[in-house]
């Protein structure tokens, strides 16, 4: 169930919680009034029951008010499950990405696994700013590149004089 839900009914629940315990210490008030006209009072200038408000009526607003404040927190300021749901979904997708990618990248060699991170950081990156990146020479990195791209791990196009490099796999 919804937790807005949840919150207005709780809510509606304490309004009516809150007219009961209102009604029943007002005719709690109207018997002790009528109660006071009694001997004692007439004997002693004092009635007992005057101005007295049991315990119960405090312990009762107090409830209220504690039922009355968590509604308030689920209409406005919970997430629902199926936010947390998603947010959790969305973390282990990312997860699972990563656990392919450093899976994919045990079965490469050194040099190709600087270039395949170089590359997923920055998809589409020349040739010149990896090289530059991954501190690789040019007539290496060209080789790497061919056989990463025979592998099938990525591909090269070409921009001017240099080459794009983008991953290939669905990482």
């Amino acid at each position: 169930m919804d937790n807005k839900i949840i919150g207005t009914m709780l809510i509606a629940v304490c309004l009516v919680l809150g007219f009961l315990i209102f009604t029943f210490n007002n005719a709690l008030n109207a018997q002790a009034e009528a109660s006071c006209n009694c001997v004692e009072m007439q004997e002693s200038g004092v009635c007992p029951m005057e101005n007295q408000t049991p315990w119960q009526t405090y312990l009762g607003i107090i409830l209220i008010s504690g039922i009355a404040a968590l509604g308030i927190y689920l209409i406005f300021f919970e997430k629902s499950q199926k936010e947390i749901a998603k947010i959790l979904e969305k973390q282990k997708h990312i997860q699972l990405k990563e656990e392919k990618f450093d899976i994919l990248l045990m079965g490469l060699n050194d040099d190709e696994k600087k270039v395949l991170k170089a590359v997923k950081e920055q998809d589409g990156i020349t040739q010149q700013t990896l090289r530059l990146r991954t501190d690789i020479h040019k007539s290496k990195l060209s080789i790497v590149l061919d056989g990463l791209e025979k592998k099938g791990l990525i591909t090269r196009k070409e921009k001017g004089k240099t080459k794009q490099v983008f991953i290939k796999i669905g990482l």
